[in-house]
Parts: C-alpha cells; structure tokens; sequence
C-alpha cells in the first residue's frame, strides 16, 4: 500500500497539498523518465506471499501481532487482518538454479515460523481465501494494530458514504449477498505478487503482456473458491477484492467512473500513461503529505523519494501496477503481477512465477506482440471468464480463436514459457520442474480451486454438512501444502 500514515482523518487543506505535492511528484518523474538512470542492468525479481492464520479447529485466529513476536523475522509483515501475515522474500536474479534455491529458502522459512507459529496455538495456511471464514468471525477486534489500515478503512467509507453491498453468484447458483460496514472482507482475500524489474523504455510492452496473459494465470491458479460457506467463482478473490474496496456509490458507477480496483481500459505505450492516469481520475485516500522537495532533489542529481506519488499509487488496486521505487539511492521500474492467489504448495507457487516468467518475457519481446492483434477488451474479458471458472474456462487468443484456456496453455503458451526461461539463463532443471507442474495440472483438470471443490464435494457426499466439509478440506489442504507436493496430485478423498 505504500508508505505508513499518521493519522486517519484529514483536513481540506491537506488534501489541497496533498494533490499539488502528487502533481509535483508527476513532473518531477516524467522529467527522470527522460533523463535519468534506472537500474535496470541485471533484472531482479521478487515476491510477496500473504498467509492465513487458523487455530486447532481451523478456524480464523486474531492473532498475527503474537505470532509475529515469537517468528522476530523482519520478512514476516502484519497484513490487514489480525489472522493474516505476509513473507516478503528478498529480490534475486532469474538464472541459473535462482528458482531451486529459492524453493528450499521458502520451505525453510515457512517451515520455521509454522513450528514457531504452533507454539502460540496457530498454524499457517498458504490458499487464495480462507474457507472458513465467516461474518462472526469479523464481529470483534479483526483489524491489524495498524494506523494505516484504520485509516484506508475510514476513507473508503468516507468516500462512499454507505455500507458495502457484497454481491457474488457462483457457477451452481450458490450465491452472497450483504452488507459491510467494514473492508474487512477485503482482508479475506490473500495473495501471491509477483515483481520484475525493468527498463523505462520496456516498460509498456511488459505490462501489456502481463495483461493478456492474467487470464491464462487464473485458470491455471486459481485457489479461491468459497467465501462465507458459499461456493462462488474459481478465483472468488477477484471479485471480492473489487467489491470491498469500491469507494463508489451506485450513482457513480452508473457515471463509468473507476473502480480502484482496476484491470485497466487500454493498452499503455509508458509507465507514465500510469501514473499520470492514477493522478488525473482517483481522488486520493489517505493525503499525507512528506517534507521531500523532488525538485530540488532532482536538481541536486539524486533520486526522490516521490512519497506522494507512492502512497497514492499503492491505494489503486491495479492487477498489474506499476512501481518506482529505490534502492542504494538508484531508481528502478518493476511490474507487481498481483493476479494470482496464494499457495496451494510452495511449489505450485514457483510453477505459477516459472510460466509468467517464462510467458512474460516471450511476449514482451515479440515483434508482432499480442496486443496488437487482440483488443483489450478481449484480455479483460479472458481475466474475468478465468476468474469465473478457473481451469474450466474458455478463452480467445489471436491465431486460435476461442478454445479451452489448458489447451491454450498446452499448445501455445507453455511452450513460450520453456523459451522464455531459457532465453532468460534459467536452468533445464528449474524449467523441467516448475512447468511440469504446469502440464500436469492441465491434463489432469486440477488446480487449487478444483481440487478444493472436490474434496467438499466428496466430504458432504458421505454426510458432512458444508461448514464441517470445509474444515475436513481445510485441514487436507495443510497436509499437502506442509508436504509441498503439486495440488494436481494431492489425492481427492
């Protein structure tokens, strides 16, 4: 979200500042646009996983500030809910053996703070949407001890001036309706983000193919399917994420204004069409406002902070988002895919980052790239249908039309992906094992969320009611996530 806040209520005449500091901030970047040095020489690239905690029943436990405590890891970050918690694993280069060391790293890591977290009565839960969740569950204290979260929740509703209205059918007709006087289901929905590093001028092509490909993600990753106790869509996340953080009324999407939760409406031609769209159509959240002058700054030959145009950037909930930031006083450009959900297995996660990878860099740099040849309409609407029904969707793609989104992926994308890891250096073994799970969780039909459905499925078949059905899946879920095999071979029971 960006830098931490002070406060939670603004005045009129910080929000004045606010804006005119962010319009700086713009100048000032579109001046370092066409100037400055970016690091860009040895991409890096970086994730963040976001993480659940449950108690012995598998329920929501309250208890991130504790867990946190006892783990005393500077990776482990509080998240929005008090039963959330997010790994930031440190930026490293693609090549080479990168993605098998960073799998035995991230085992490692988790399996620490799980035996650390276990300590406290808690266990980690790596999945797209909690199924056990439910509204009782956000009835007392659910929000993290944070100044920042109060105050995104404050605007949000300051912004719109009425309770949320929740609304999500599922495939079978199971559907939720209701009201939030909170953003706490937005707290529900958790998340793997995914960062590369990349030139100015590289930019837009970057983007744009990380857009036609978020629908292709979905299908194959999607881990999200019942919130509440209802079976909703495949990748539910989506969906709930843009209806609980809607700063608008009834009235105002029947204007067409935004959602800050925002796929985008065109293909871009700079990450500066971003910014400067960010800053001319969403009103800012949470104005403050820092003692950096970015012209001067700039004019003294470092790089600004641009702190404003930060904040404001990281409350614009775009599935891909541009991202400025510095490091060693360098400025770099990164793209935060923040398209799939979190878990199944590590695993799985590192085959999900292996194919955008893979896909991502092929595309970028076609000659005759994608999207010139399919309307952006076209790529939301695969986004949407693959968020819906998963590995079961039916997407379009230029050169063969509409066809099933794992056949799309077996004939054509996959094996951009094999060319796209090579080209980046990266191992035969690394690529034989991250996109094999790939393959195989399209010959078999099963991802996370199929595999979830299933299990409860089968669960409620023998007599189980659905909340009972849940736990049983949930705690079959821990058992492969903690065993760390692909979800297309954890055994429906």
């Amino acid at each position: 979200m960006g830098e931490d806040v002070a406060g939670t209520g603004y005045t009129r005449e910080q929000r004045q500042r606010y804006r005119e500091k962010v319009r700086q901030n713009l100048d000032v970047f579109e001046q370092m646009l066409a100037r400055s040095s970016f690091d860009f020489e040895r991409p890096m690239t970086g994730m963040e996983i976001e993480l659940n905690l449950v108690d012995a029943d598998y329920q929501p436990r309250m208890s991130n500030a504790e867990v946190l405590e006892r783990i005393a890891d500077p990776d482990y970050q509080t998240e929005l809910g008090r039963y959330n918690i997010e790994l930031n694993v440190p930026p490293r280069p693609l090549p080479g053996n990168s993605a098998l060391e960073l799998e035995d790293t991230l085992r490692t890591s988790l399996n620490r703070a799980e035996g650390l977290a276990n300590q406290t009565g808690a266990h980690i839960v790596a999945i797209g949407i909690l199924p056990t969740v439910m509204p009782e569950h956000f009835s007392t204290e659910w929000m993290s001890a944070n100044a920042r979260y109060a105050a995104l929740n404050e605007a949000v509703f300051n912004a719109r001036g009425e309770d949320v209205f929740i609304d999500i059918e599922g495939p079978t007709g199971e559907r939720l309706a209701t009201y939030a006087d909170t953003i706490a289901p937005e707290s529900a929905c958790t998340s793997v983000q995914l960062h590369l590093q990349v030139a100015p001028q590289d930019f837009a092509a970057h983007w744009n193919a990380a857009q036609a490909i978020s629908g292709p993600q979905l299908a194959l990753g999607a881990n999200s399917p019942y919130f509440f106790g209802r079976r909703l869509w495949a990748e539910t996340r989506v969906e709930l994420f843009s209806q609980a953080t809607d700063t608008r009324s009834v009235e105002l999407k029947n204007q067409g204004v935004r959602p800050r939760v925002f796929f985008g409406e065109r293909w871009i031609t700079s990450i500066f069409d971003m910014f400067e769209e960010n800053v001319r159509y969403f009103p800012a959240l949470l104005p403050e406002t820092a003692q950096e002058d970015p012209v001067a700054v700039l004019a003294d030959g470092k790089a600004p902070r641009l702190s404003e145009l930060r904040l404001h950037n990281g409350t614009i909930y775009r599935w891909n988002r541009p991202i400025y930031d510095i490091v060693g006083g360098t400025p770099h450009l990164r793209v935060e895919n923040r398209v799939l959900p979190a878990g199944p297995s590590i695993v799985d996660v590192l085959a999900n980052s292996a194919f955008y990878y893979g896909v991502l860099r092929m595309l970028a740099n076609d000659d005759r790239p994608v999207w010139t040849k399919m309307s952006f309409a076209a790529a939301e609407h695969n986004f949407q249908s693959c968020a819906r029904r998963g590995i079961d969707s039916r997407v379009y793609w230029p050169g063969f039309g509409e066809l099933a989104a794992e056949e799309l992926v077996l004939r054509h994308l996959l094996p951009l992906a094999h060319q796209g890891l090579e080209q980046w250096g990266v191992s035969t073994a690394v690529r034989d094992r991250y996109l094999g799970v790939i393959e195989g969780r399209c010959t078999s039909g099963m991802n996370g969320a199929a595999w979830q459905v299933a299990t409860v499925e089968r669960l409620e078949e023998r007599g189980a009611d659905r909340m009972s059905a849940l736990g049983g899946m949930l705690e079959r879920y821990i058992e492969g996530m903690a065993a760390n095999e692909p979800v297309h071979t954890w055994k429906v029971p």
